[in-house]
Order: structure tokens, then C-alpha cells, then sequence
């Protein structure tokens, strides 16, 4: 016959097993939950960026001195525009990707040359995939986010563009 103390042994051994499987499930849990907290904050920091890249290659490409516009040829011509003899900053860094830690892009390469936009190069799926803003229409129901594309095409922000001093004072109709 067993006595009363080595069955009570069992029964706190099942129990302290128990509760470690319950701690472990309830890390597991909270773990989930960070890494997709940390995701959705990684997606607003690309979005942020990616718009910081989209706005300076815009002001590159409409800064451009005499009428054939350009866009810049590599990122580092955002920083430091040698276009003209007053120095010209678009972006003070080249910001780093928040999806993949480096200041590594894709680039969208322009017709004529240059780089019309940057894309994340992480393949991994968005959790965001609607309601994005009007100029980010085109990330809807993306696989990945190297389909986040932030291009400037200037006819996208013809209607936007204030008029141009020539214009203002009459002397282009």
C-alpha cells in the first residue's frame, strides 16, 4: 500500500507541470502579439519613409535646371544636389529600411534614366492591406512588401503643383 505522502508527491509534480505548460502557452501568446505590434509599427515607419523618399526625388526632378527634367541617378544625389553651386539637400540620411534593418532599397528605375521611386526588398507579407492614402492606392491586397512602391510621376502631382513664378506674374499663359 502507498502512503498518503508519495501519492501528494505525484500530484504536486502534475500540477508544477501543468502550470509550466500554461506559462509557456500564455509567452507564446504574448510573443504573437509583440511580433505583430512591432510589424504594424515597422509598416507606418515604411510608409513614413517611403513618402520622405517619394517627396525628395519629386523636388529633385522638379528643381532640375532648364526645361528636360531629371531624376536623380542614385540615392546619395538626394543629400546633396551638385546640380547647382548653393548646396541643395532633399534628405539629410538615406534612412534605412524598417522591414529589414538595412539601408538597403529596390529602385524604380526611370525611362530616361535615374530612379523614380524605392520599394522595401523584404518579401514578407503586409499585415495592412487596405485604407491606404490616395498616392499609396496601389499597395492594396500587396503579397509582399517589396510591392510597396513610393514613385514620383509627376503627372500625379500636376494638379497639386503651385503655379510657377513665370506664371504668377503673366508671363506664360
Amino acid at each position: 500500500m502507498r502512503s498518503g505522502k508519495a501519492s501528494q508527491s505525484g500530484f504536486t509534480y502534475l500540477v508544477l507541470l501543468t502550470a509550466v505548460a500554461v506559462i509557456g502557452v500564455g509567452l507564446v501568446a504574448a510573443s504573437e502579439v509583440w511580433s505583430h505590434s512591432r510589424q504594424r509599427e515597422q509598416e507606418r515607419e515604411l510608409l513614413h519613409v517611403g513618402e520622405q523618399f517619394r517627396r525628395a526625388i519629386g523636388l529633385y526632378y522638379e528643381r532640375t535646371p532648364g526645361p528636360v527634367k531629371r531624376y536623380p541617378e542614385k540615392l546619395e544625389d538626394l543629400l546633396e544636389d551638385k546640380r547647382y553651386l548653393v548646396r541643395q539637400r532633399y534628405l539629410r540620411r538615406i534612412f534605412a529600411d524598417p522591414m529589414t534593418g538595412r539601408a538597403e532599397w529596390g529602385f524604380v528605375p526611370a525611362p530616361g534614366g535615374g530612379i523614380m521611386g524605392v520599394y522595401s526588398t523584404s518579401g514578407r507579407p503586409p499585415i495592412k492591406t487596405a485604407n491606404f492614402a490616395e498616392e499609396n492606392r496601389t499597395f492594396k491586397d500587396a503579397g509582399s512588401y517589396s510591392q510597396w512602391q513610393f514613385v514620383y510621376l509627376p503627372t500625379q502631382n500636376a494638379g497639386n503643383r503651385p503655379p510657377s513664378p513665370a506664371a504668377q506674374q503673366g508671363l506664360v499663359r
